[in-house]
């Protein structure tokens, strides 16, 4: 059947100059298809796996070659090993991948797609029964797994990297593992307050100051210890400590009282040397879960503070949807400009992803001066784009 409307096409277009009304009839109606089709969807995905593929080898050794560029001079000039220097390069890859997955997922498609255009592939398809909107579906699979990809990279992975690459750096040129000096910690509930002379994460910390305080905010006790430990799972322990109590109303100490070792489990003291770590850090390096945690724990949180954490929250949740959000613009951008060539289509697409980035970074910065809900700034240009192509592939007559 395929093979029939594609050759009456070929005779209209490119043979015959004109048809009879009986060849017309012959042709029979196709109604559409919308079940598994074997055959064409791992023709499909197959065709846009292999050009994916290419795009992220290709996207991938740029990036390197970036980092490369920009901070190989500073090992050579510590004389660090190549294994560090290595390791810090790895570390760097997954930071790289988010921004490459949406690319790669958009260009991907505009090639496959336009490639299928120029063959003339789309038309037989469309003839066949099967929409244009059916004819992405394994794309949009394939790009409905690289969105989970994505999310996995931005919550789980890049900010472990993304410190320990910096970690790296730092030792490369210091030789000595950093520390955080002077760093001061207060629970979100405000129950305990911490100072720490010397921060080392994952490590013993020496000299440290911990204060509990009433539920009306009085101080009940400070502990001066000379080197605390936190043990997974098990809590903190604090050696060679001095505990001093105070009055009722917080601020006349009773008598010193020395202590070989005091220790806390989690439910008493719940933050962790992460959880300190994360709290001198931007908002903007902040994996999701955490700003969730701080915007539902902290108590009498200013407005302001308020909408930047909320904003990037669903700016957040939404982002890791932009591999899912290139395939429904792929689709209509490539079949569009199907004549044109794929040259074209790139061009556009290039201009879509520069205007999806402007939307959304005006949105997150309305967001956090509270211009617009949060929420709505967050979310909304992601959606947006995705409902955009969602209704160009409709009106293009592709569902």
């Amino acid at each position: 059947m395929v093979r029939k409307v594609f050759k009456f096409l070929k005779d209209v277009f490119i043979g015959k100059d004109t048809v009879s009304r009986k060849e017309f009839k012959k042709l029979e109606v196709v109604k559409r298809r919308w079940g598994f089709l074997p055959r064409l969807d791992m023709y499909v995905m197959r065709e846009f796996l292999v050009k994916w593929s290419i795009l992220i080898l290709v996207f991938v050794l740029g990036f390197i070659m970036g980092d490369v560029f920009d901070s190989l001079s500073d090992f050579l000039d510590a004389d660090a090993p190549w294994s560090l220097t290595i390791s810090y390069f790895a570390m760097r890859l997954p930071g790289n991948v988010r921004f490459i997955l949406p690319i790669s997922m958009l260009l991907g498609t505009i090639w496959t797609m336009a490639a299928f255009g120029k063959n003339y592939e789309i038309t037989a398809m469309r003839a066949s029964g099967v929409s244009l909107f059916r004819c992405g579906v394994p794309i949009m699979f394939v790009g409905f797994l690289v969105t989970w990809v994505n999310i996995y990279f931005n919550e789980m992975l890049i900010p472990h990297t993304e410190h320990k690459a910096s970690m790296v750096m730092a030792y490369a040129k210091n030789k000595k593992v950093p520390q955080q000096k002077m760093l001061v910690y207060r629970s979100p509930d405000g129950g305990r307050a911490w100072f720490f002379r010397i921060f080392e994460e994952k490590s013993f910390h020496h000299n440290v100051i911990f204060k509990k305080y009433r539920k009306d905010g009085t101080l009940d006790y400070d502990l001066n210890i000379e080197r605390a430990e936190y043990r997974e799972n098990k809590g903190w322990f604090f050696s060679n400590v001095t505990k001093t109590n105070y009055t009722s109303d917080g601020l006349m100490p009773y008598r010193p009282v020395k202590m070989e070792q005091v220790f806390f489990a989690p439910g008493e003291v719940p933050e962790t040397p992460e959880d300190i770590l994360y709290a001198i850090k931007d908002e903007e390096d902040l994996p999701s879960w955490v700003i969730w945690d701080i915007l539902h724990s902290t108590e009498n949180m200013s407005e302001r503070m308020k909408n930047v954490y909320t904003t990037l929250f669903y700016y957040r949740l939404a982002f890791p949807w932009a591999c899912f959000l290139a395939v429904f613009l792929g689709i209509p951008i490539a079949t569009k400009s199907e004549r044109s060539g794929v040259m074209a289509s790139i061009i556009v697409a290039v201009g879509m992803i520069v205007g999806y980035i402007i939307c959304a970074n005006l949105f997150l910065l309305f967001g956090k001066q509270g211009v617009i809900n949060p929420v709505f700034a967050g979310l909304a240009p992601t959606v947006g784009f995705i409902a955009y192509g969602y209704y160009k592939v409709l009106m293009g007559g592709g569902v």
